[in-house]
C-alpha cells in the first residue's frame, strides 16, 4: 500500500510538472537559435527576461503580492502589474496593428499568463527579424526598447524575487539563470 502510495504520488507530480511546462511559456528558455543575427539577439534578450519572470512570479502567494517594504515603495504586486504594462508596451512597438488596452480588473494569474505570452509573442516576432531598425518610429528608434522596457523589466524581476523573499517565499533554487534551465 505505502508503494501504491508513493507511485500515485510520483504520477500526479509528474502530470501536474508536465501540464505547468506546457501550459505557459518560458518554464525553460527556448533552445537557442542556430544563427545569430539582429533579430535572434534581441529576441534571446526577450526570452531571459521571460524566463527570469516565470520563475520570479511562480509560486507567488497573495500575501507575497500585497507585500510592501515602505509607505513609498510598490507592492510586489504593483510591480508584476509594471512588468506587465513593459510587456505590452515591447510587443505593440513591434506589432502591427493596435493591440487591446490592458484591463484593470485581471487575477494574478491572468496577468502572469498575459506578460508571458506577450514576451513570448514579442520574441517570436524578433526571430523572425532581419532589420531592427524597421521598429523605429516617429518617437523612437528600436534602441529604445532595449534599455528601456526590456532592460526595466529585467531590473524589476529582481524587485519581485527580492519582495517575495523578505515576505517569506524565497526564490526556488531548482531554476539556473546561466543556462535557462531546471536543475
Amino acid at each position: 500500500m505505502k508503494n501504491f502510495a508513493y507511485i500515485l504520488f510520483f504520477i500526479i507530480s509528474t502530470i501536474g510538472m508536465a501540464q505547468n511546462e506546457n501550459s505557459l511559456p518560458y518554464y525553460e528558455i527556448p533552445n537557442a537559435p542556430e544563427s545569430y543575427s539582429s533579430g535572434t539577439v534581441a529576441a534571446r534578450m526577450v526570452d531571459g527576461l521571460g524566463f527570469r519572470y516565470y520563475w520570479a512570479t511562480e509560486g507567488v502567494r497573495e500575501t507575497d503580492l500585497n507585500y510592501k517594504p515602505s509607505e513609498s515603495g510598490r507592492t510586489c504586486g504593483e510591480t508584476i502589474d509594471h512588468i506587465l504594462e513593459l510587456s505590452a508596451f515591447v510587443l505593440n512597438s513591434l506589432s502591427e496593428g493596435k493591440r487591446e488596452a490592458l484591463s484593470d480588473d485581471l487575477s494574478f494569474e491572468e496577468k502572469r499568463e498575459l506578460t508571458l505570452k506577450n514576451l513570448k509573442a514579442a520574441s517570436d516576432i524578433l526571430k523572425t527579424t532581419e532589420d531592427l531598425s524597421k521598429f523605429d518610429n516617429d518617437r523612437f528608434p528600436f534602441w529604445n526598447l532595449i534599455n528601456g522596457p526590456i532592460s526595466d523589466a529585467i531590473w524589476h524581476c529582481g524587485q519581485v524575487v527580492m519582495l517575495r523573499r523578505a515576505s517569506g517565499n524565497p526564490f526556488t533554487s531548482k531554476v539556473s539563470l546561466f543556462s535557462g534551465k531546471i536543475k
